[in-house]
C-alpha cells in the first residue's frame, strides 16, 4: 500500500531503483517501527542521492508483517517513513514513494492475515509503483537482502541484486557503472 498519494505524472518514463528497507537501507533488527530503532546502513543515504542525481525514480518496497502480528500499526510505518524521508532530505536525497505490505498469510487477523499479491516474493508493490509512476522497466532494478526480494524483482520484469552488506553507495555505483558499460559497449 502506498504511503504517499501519487500526483498527476505526465513526465517521460524513467528508470527506477527499488530498495527493500530493513537490511538494505537500515540495519534489520526485526520489526523496526520507530526512528530510535533505525541505524542507516553504510552509504545508504548517499546511494539514494546518487540515484536521484542520475535521474532515477527511487522507491522503497518493504514487507511489514509486524502490522499483521499486531506489533505496530500502519500509521507507525507511515510515520517512520516520513522520518526517513526527512533524514534523506537533510543530505539532499529523497525517496519518490514508500510502499509497504502489512499482510502475512499465517499471522494476525483479517484483513491483515491474508495471502496477498503485495507481500514479496510477489511483485505487487513493484507493479503498483510501476503503474502509478512513469517507470521504464528496462534499466530499472531492485536491491534486497533476501531471495524473496530478488524473486519479486524478477516477477516484475526487472533486475534484482542481492545485497550482503557493506557500503550500499558502492553497490549502487557498481550497478550504474555496469549499466553504462553495457550501454556503451
Amino acid at each position: 500500500m502506498p504511503d504517499t498519494s501519487p500526483q498527476a505524472r505526465n513526465a517521460d518514463r524513467r528508470k527506477a531503483a527499488f530498495f527493500d528497507r530493513d537490511g538494505v537501507l537500515n540495519e534489520d533488527i526485526g520489526f523496526a517501527h520507530r526512528p530510535d530503532q533505525i541505524t542507516w546502513m553504510p552509504g545508504a543515504r548517499e546511494a539514494v542521492k546518487r540515484l536521484n542525481d542520475a535521474g532515477f525514480l527511487v522507491f522503497v518496497v518493504t514487507n511489514q508483517a509486524g502490522v499483521a502480528r499486531g506489533l505496530y500499526s500502519e500509521e507507525h510505518v507511515r510515520t517512520l517513513h516520513r522520518w526517513m524521508q526527512q533524514e534523506l532530505n537533510a543530505v539532499g536525497a529523497h525517496v519518490d514513494a514508500f510502499y509497504h505490505c502489512p499482510h502475512h498469510p499465517d499471522h494476525g487477523e483479517p484483513p491483515y492475515r491474508t495471502d496477498c499479491a503485495c507481500r514479496k516474493p510477489e511483485p505487487g508493490m513493484l507493479l503498483q509503483a510501476m503503474a502509478e509512476w512513469p517507470v521504464e522497466p528496462k534499466g530499472s532494478f531492485l536491491i534486497g537482502d533476501r531471495d524473496t526480494d530478488v524473486q519479486a524483482a524478477q516477477r516484475a520484469g526487472i533486475e534484482g541484486t542481492l545485497y550482503r552488506g557493506g557500503d550500499l553507495d558502492a553497490v549502487v555505483a557498481g550497478i550504474l557503472a555496469r549499466m553504462a558499460s553495457e550501454r556503451n559497449g
